[in-house]
């Protein structure tokens, strides 16, 4: 059975929009690294609308480094319920029940599915109980305004597994569901 790891970046006020814009300054040898081990662990993606779209414009035409050509010839599941089709960059939209539809995933053989992003994907993820790691890499900035992490999900409980300091002042935190 394969896991489910999520890699959210977040501020200290919460705000997960926008991490190209305040998240840059951190952007360094370790946390590279530490990116790489996540994806390099991991045989596909799970990707909601927006970080799908944005991810493809991004990476797409990227090329020539083993990371670039890593995400780029990973297989992306796409969860959306606006698009009619995601065949652009290696994606597959996913049809119908989101829940069920990740289940199956996660049941076939295989290494990590890694789902990068955060939001309405997420709530449904946290309610089924489908995220196995989720990876919160708490950057040491306030951005002062913006779409806040896991707003709406009702009461939820989650156990630390670890906790991973960058000398950038990066802290990752990585939580599993609460046994």
């Amino acid at each position: 059975m394969r896991k489910l790891v999520e890699s959210t970046f977040v501020t200290l006020d919460g705000v997960i929009s926008d991490p190209h814009v305040w998240g840059q300054p951190y952007w360094d040898e370790e946390h590279n690294g530490y990116s790489a081990k996540l994806l390099f662990g991991a045989d596909a993606l799970l990707l909601g609308r927006e970080t799908y779209e944005g991810f493809a414009e991004a990476w797409g035409a990227r090329s020539g480094d083993e990371y670039t050509d890593r995400i780029n010839g990973l297989p992306k599941y796409v969860a959306s319920t606006t698009l009619k089709e995601a065949t652009a960059w290696n994606g597959n939209l996913i049809e119908g029940d989101v829940a069920a539809a990740v289940t199956a995933l996660k049941q076939q053989e295989g290494q990590s599915i890694l789902k990068y992003g955060t939001g309405t994907l997420d709530r449904t993820l946290i309610e089924h109980k489908l995220i196995d790691e989720l990876h919160l890499w708490m950057f040491p900035v306030v951005a002062g305004g913006g779409e806040r992490l896991l707003d709406g999900l009702d009461l939820t409980h989650f156990d630390l597994l670890e906790t991973t300091r960058f000398k950038s002042g990066i802290v990752v935190l990585t939580y599993g569901p609460k046994a």
